[in-house]
């Protein structure tokens, strides 16, 4: 039996590896050594180790100084998942797992990415390979930590900011126009610029002059206003933007103006001083509340229609359009009505109601208003009417936020079934993490809506001054103001053509916002 020769092993083929490095912050990076070389001195250190094997280490560096690993926007990450997807990477090194990422969601997308270029990957101080099924069990374990402590460092973070936004105090951000930051030892402080603070007042009293977001961005345009003008602590200028819609809705509605800070739905008195009057700063908002669907833009209502948008059928449960017929030849006149959509569209058989003639349902929507406000018997009915639909909205909030609540813990259940796998499926993750997100913004808008209703909730002395000024003033008033104060005042009217009955509900925040435009004329 012969013996076979020995045949000499060949040579191992070259496995080209990028040593990839971060920081979270920028302290420390201007050091002769620093933390980043300290991390690449231990990754080369590991690959020469490994030469016998055929690793080489690549002479591109992938160093992100200042970045946190809570996601993938880092430059160095990018560049180097360009180079693995050109195929120039054949291992990735790292230090410890959670410099390369601390999200499970986006370490699994950047693991996707390796294996699907066949690139493994090693940590040099927790010693284990992805190739083995083991490896990625320990490394889903590993980065399972990596996330609980950066949560845990996030929440320590948003304690801390809520404590100082508890004591009043600015708590960062970008400056704020009509205020300068201020540096001290014990934190920045807001301080008045009068310059800008003379301004935001002035875009105040132009939203209260003409009640548009639209016309207001426009004069402002003219004037050549713009947004803060500020100096970062590196030195850069940031100049002024001119103001859109968006800008100017978000200025209107801080209520740091006001002198308070604000975190989640809690309100605090502040260190600043205030810019803004609250009252001329609620009168404010009350019209951006009443002007969220045409953001005050002017509906067009060529023939004084007071009850455009607000008039419906009862019998039908739909709206009534505003209309007119004109007859008399050369000596033509006008009768206007209001006209069931329903009955329009499917014929006048298929409703009770029909149409009704216009003066005369918005001469009796009116004397019902002003009766309201002389008979201290239907005053007291209309004041409990706005408590119940008060009570019932925010019940019906609260209702909803249960069932939000729920979902959110559906979601987070479903969110540890999917980490708890050994190998996470990524998309799963991504949808059950956009769940959640959208969970947590409804949850939290509909806490706003709460607060907001507990804001605008009515008092007997709101409801009496308010409609008890509307009869003396009613006639007073052009037919432009008379159609704006009926939609502040009248949510929706329901005429009942069948039984010949109308019902008015009226908008609490709107009797709040007429008595204080009452107020504020008296003190003018």
């Amino acid at each position: 039996m012969s013996k076979r020769n020995a045949q000499p092993a060949g040579p191992k083929a070259t496995v080209r590896c990028a040593v990839y490095t971060r920081k979270s912050t920028e302290e420390g990076l201007q050091q002769d050594f620093n933390t980043l070389d300290a991390q690449r001195e231990s990754g080369e250190a590991y690959v020469a180790a490994q030469k016998h094997e055929g690793w080489v280490c690549l002479p591109d560096k992938y160093d992100d100084g200042g970045f946190t690993g809570g996601n993938l926007e880092r430059p160095a990450m990018k560049r180097l998942l360009a180079d693995i997807e050109a195929g120039k990477v054949d291992c990735v090194v790292v230090y410890k797992v959670d410099r390369l990422s601390r999200s499970l969601l986006d370490f699994s997308r950047a693991m996707q990415t390796f294996e699907k270029h066949n690139v493994t990957f090693v940590s040099v101080t927790q010693q284990f390979n992805t190739t083995h099924s083991m490896g990625r069990l320990t490394l889903n374990i590993l980065l399972s930590f990596a996330q609980f402590e950066r949560e845990i460092i996030s929440e320590r973070t948003r304690d801390k900011i809520a404590a100082a936004r508890r004591k009043g105090k600015f708590a960062g951000g970008r400056p704020l126009l009509g205020y300068d930051l201020l540096s001290s030892p014990a934190g920045p402080k807001l301080t008045v610029n009068e310059i800008e603070a003379e301004q935001v007042r002035a875009i105040f009293e132009l939203y209260l002059k003409h009640q548009s977001l639209i016309t207001v961005v426009k004069e402002l345009a003219v004037r050549g206003g713009t947004s803060k003008r500020w100096t970062t602590r590196k030195g850069d200028l940031r100049v002024g933007r001119a103001f859109d819609k968006t800008m100017l809705y978000k200025l209107l509605t801080n209520k740091t103006y006001v002198g308070v800070v604000t975190y989640r739905d809690e309100v605090h008195p502040g260190e600043h001083a205030a810019i803004i009057d609250k009252a001329l700063w609620e009168r404010v908002r009350a019209i951006l509340s009443r002007n969220g669907k045409t953001a005050g833009a002017t509906v067009r209502n060529r023939y004084g229609a007071l009850l455009k948008g607000l008039l419906h059928c009862s019998c039908c449960r739909c709206s009534m359009m505003h209309t007119y017929s004109v007859k008399g030849g050369e000596n033509s006149k006008r009768y206007r009505y209001y006209v069931c959509v329903q009955a329009q569209k499917r014929g006048w058989h298929t409703c009770a109601t029909k149409s009704v003639p216009a003066g005369e349902i918005e001469q009796f929507v009116v004397e019902q208003i002003k009766r309201v406000g002389r008979d201290p018997a239907v005053l007291a009915g209309t004041l409990r009417q706005l408590r119940q639909q008060h009570a019932k909205a925010i019940n019906d909030l609260e209702t909803q936020e249960k069932v939000l609540g729920r979902e959110l813990v559906r979601c987070n259940a479903a969110l540890r079934k999917v980490v708890s796998t050994g190998a996470p499926d990524t998309a799963r993750l991504a949808e059950v993490n956009e769940q959640i997100r959208l969970a947590e913004q409804k949850v939290t808008e509909t806490r706003e809506q709460v607060l907001r209703l507990g804001r605008e909730q009515v008092n007997a002395g709101e409801v009496a001054a308010a409609l008890s000024a509307f009869d003396p003033l009613w006639e007073q008033l052009a037919p432009k103001e008379q159609a704006r104060v009926i939609q502040l005042l009248v949510e929706r009217v329901d005429y009942d053509g069948k039984a010949g009955s109308v019902s008015i509900t009226f908008h609490p925040s709107g009797i709040k916002a007429l008595a204080q435009e009452q107020g504020h004329e008296v003190a003018a």
